[in-house]
């Protein structure tokens, strides 16, 4: 029996062609029957395309890659003298190949233009000369962040009080309430004093401006007595302590003086800064005299201390006492402004500030003892008292408007 051709299963029989598509599969080729091999024709340029033939295998347009362009030479151009747009050659020139890195730029800013940036921002916040204090900045970050600073006993932290808190502070008293100061000479350069002075405001905003004051006009540091609700209140507490702040006590008031500090007390307290606006500049009670006995015993000297403006910065005309004993606190102030206007009603108003210290009353003169009289620590109270309130008067004759 001779040779029997063979058919692939499933070709319908037509080797090499499988299910009849143009495209011939796999199994298909694998099994027809292998023609001899051909030798290609040499191909003729021409513009047409001819059909496949049976034999020819199709590649996907996709998967063509252009030939690389030739740079042709130019034709032979008459020698006239001249030549025109056609005459000049069109063809393309090398050129370098195109990237990803050039079609799409990575992202992000230069590093270069980062420090151009931050060269600028350093000379809008630290001005012209903005190297050094960029440096004295950074060694403040790095200080804090390492723990390498001190605060005192009190929490007193004086980096932080001249840096941020007067610093924040000092426009307000210089540009908004417009503080001048009168008297300052009678504050001592050292050693320590008691400057006790009238309380007003609604807002204890007149220990503050006090605080600014003494600073700029003196170089020392005033360490408040305050109220025990000042340390109750979250974050004030903390910022009162790392003001130079502390309780109000005997004890820490002599410890203080016996320092060398600048203590300041207002003994009107509460009394003081929640009076009606009908009773302004007019002193309440100074409670029993402790600050008198703290100096007696130490041998300081007292600075009486009027301040004219503070008053007018949230005039009080009422009061809502049972909301106030509900949330703890000593009075809840109603003014022109608030509630009315909600958060703008606690802007202050623009008053005319006058601060003065007077002339400083000497303890050192009386004995050991004398702290315990209460005769004469009322005494001194009274002469202390009467001499704020008659500097009081005479500066609300000398301030020609409230807010000039």
């Amino acid at each position: 029996m001779g040779d029997a051709e063979i058919i692939p299963i499933g070709t319908r029989g037509k080797p090499g062609r499988g299910t009849g598509d143009e495209k011939p599969s796999s199994n298909s080729r694998s099994l027809a029957a292998k023609a001899p091999a051909r030798r290609p024709a040499a191909r003729q340029p021409s513009p047409a395309v001819s059909e496949p033939g049976p034999d020819d295998v199709r590649v996907p347009a996709q998967q063509v890659q252009p030939k690389q362009a030739r740079k042709t030479a130019p034709a032979a151009l008459p020698q006239t003298g001249s030549t025109t747009a056609d005459d000049h050659d069109t063809s393309l020139p090398d050129r370098a190949p195109v990237t990803a890195d050039h079609r799409h730029p990575a992202p992000g800013i230069p590093p270069l233009e980062w420090l151009a940036a931050l060269t600028s921002a350093s000379k809008e916040l630290f001005g012209d000369n903005w190297e050094p204090r960029l440096a004295h900045f950074l060694a403040f970050l790095r200080r804090r962040l390492t723990g390498d600073y001190t605060v005192d006993d009190y929490g007193f932290d004086q980096e932080i009080t001249e840096r941020f808190m007067l610093a924040a502070l000092r426009p307000i008293a210089q540009k908004w309430f417009r503080v001048e100061v009168r008297g300052a000479e009678n504050i001592p350069a050292t050693g320590g004093a008691l400057v006790v002075s009238n309380h007003s405001g609604t807002v204890p905003v007149d220990g503050l401006m006090t605080a600014v004051s003494i600073r700029d006009h003196t170089g020392r540091f005033l360490r408040p007595l305050g109220a025990d609700l000042v340390f109750r209140l979250p974050f004030v507490g903390d910022l009162a302590r790392k003001g130079g702040a502390t309780l109000a006590s005997n004890d820490d008031a002599e410890r203080m003086l016996r320092g060398g500090e600048l203590v300041g007390v207002w003994p009107e307290g509460f009394k003081g800064i929640g009076k009606p606006f009908s009773e302004r500049y007019k002193l309440q009670r100074f409670g029993r005299g402790g600050f008198v006995s703290a100096a007696i015993r130490t041998g300081v000297p007292i600075i009486p201390t009027s301040v004219v403006g503070a008053e007018e910065i949230y005039p009080l005309v009422g009061n809502i006492p049972s909301l106030a004993r509900l949330l703890g606190l000593p009075y809840l102030p109603i003014t022109p402004l608030f509630p009315l206007l909600g958060p703008l009603g606690l802007i202050p108003l623009p008053s005319k500030w006058l601060i003065e210290f007077g002339e400083p009353i000497r303890t050192d003169e009386y004995d050991v003892g004398a702290a315990d009289d209460p005769m004469l620590v009322f005494n001194v109270t009274d002469q202390v008292r009467e001499s704020i309130q008659q500097t009081l008067y005479a500066l609300l004759m000398k301030r020609s408007s409230v807010f000039s």
